[in-house]
């Protein structure tokens, strides 16, 4: 029954999905070919109100969450897992009708599942990137993790998430610099501008502190 003809669409799914992890392992990076800045785009806002959007579905799915193509060979392969398991064990009643519902429910499933892992394992990816500078993050748009960005002389440090150049998607220790007026609250979006031993330096994103930074002393080409 495994290797039945009801069973080739999650076969080639599955198969899919490791020819794109072996070329994300291969390249080093995976998703420079496929670019649809979801990440600027696409939020999830839980307090926006009860309509159902399409960015709504789209950061369901992960999207914007880590590397495009990561996603996609995360999302194939248990697409073809999650097909096969299902399709085995109904046996010769996984046809017609009933084999349009396993190919629906192992989407789901596959979905559900990239959206859960897609951000660790993009994480552990950009380790290994080729680029390994810590000062790639310079000039950054991230986006507050934590419930607030704590002042760099409080002795507290803060989260945001990120996207670099190459879009690896990284969850980086921030606090805001000394100088700054604006305290950046969860779900805002920060600029990273200078890289500290322990933790990066921050301040409000389209902000008077930006404008002070790029017009002012602060800045650093």
């Amino acid at each position: 029954m495994l290797f039945s003809q009801a069973n080739l669409p999650y076969w080639i799914f599955l198969g899919m999905g490791v020819l794109l992890f072996l070329f994300i392992i291969i390249s080093g990076r995976g998703d420079q070919d496929i670019d649809l800045d979801t990440d600027t785009d696409v939020e999830f806002d839980a307090d926006s109100g009860s309509e159902f959007s399409f960015g709504q579905l789209l950061g369901w799915a992960g999207i914007g969450k880590a590397p495009l193509i990561l996603l996609l060979a995360i999302d194939l392969s248990f697409w073809g897992i999650f097909g096969l398991i299902l399709n085995v064990w109904l046996g010769s009643k996984a046809s017609g009708f009933i084999g349009s519902i396993v190919l629906f429910s192992s989407l789901m499933l596959s979905l559900l599942m990239g959206r859960l892992i897609a951000q660790p394992i993009g994480n552990i990816f950009a380790e290994f990137s080729e680029d390994a500078s810590s000062d790639r993050l310079i000039g950054c748009i991230g986006t507050v993790n934590s419930a607030y960005i704590p002042i760099e002389n409080q002795g507290k440090i803060g989260q945001v998430d990120v996207l670099d150049a190459k879009r690896n998607f990284l969850t980086i220790s921030a606090v805001l610099a000394e100088w700054a007026t604006i305290v950046p609250q969860r779900g805002e979006k920060v600029l990273i501008i200078e890289l500290k031993p322990r933790n990066y330096i921050v301040i409000a994103k389209d902000s008077a502190d930006e404008e002070s930074w790029l017009t002012s002393s602060h800045y650093k080409k």
